[in-house]
């Protein structure tokens, strides 16, 4: 879902990239990445927990408000969390304290070295819960 809701600010990034190269980057690129990673992980979550509806073993009652909903994989769910907020501040980081407005090539790898460990977590994560 993330990707799917995410597709078009990647292609404008790659569009941005592609049609602008060896110029200084633009805005556009990681304020679409940015601002839609925050809409991943706050509204499309607050969406899915609207959409499950009460859980049938506790119905609502808006007067103790025992119909609580709860994350039931919070493995997977604290990881991508805690991995959301090192990746904003990784590209503060990146931006501001090394590489003055740019990315160099280390960078960039380390980038996405920390996207195939954030995928090694919350792939173990799942499998941990499945055995629970």
């Amino acid at each position: 879902m993330a990707l799917g809701s995410s597709a078009p600010e990647i292609l404008l990034s790659v569009v941005e990239v592609v049609t602008t190269l060896g110029e200084p980057a633009g805005a556009l690129g990681p304020a679409t990445i940015v601002g839609s990673a925050a809409f991943n992980l706050l509204v499309i979550t607050a969406v899915s927990m609207v959409a499950v509806g009460p859980d049938p073993k506790k119905p609502y009652d808006a007067v103790t408000n025992n119909g609580t909903k709860k994350v039931n994989d919070l493995g997977v769910f604290f990881t991508t969390a805690i991995f959301s907020i090192f990746a904003y501040v990784w590209l503060l980081i990146i931006l501001t304290a090394t590489t003055k407005d740019e990315i160099d090539i280390t960078e960039s790898v380390l980038t996405f070295a920390y996207f195939i460990i954030l995928l090694g977590l919350a792939f173990g994560a799942d499998k941990w819960n499945a055995r629970k």
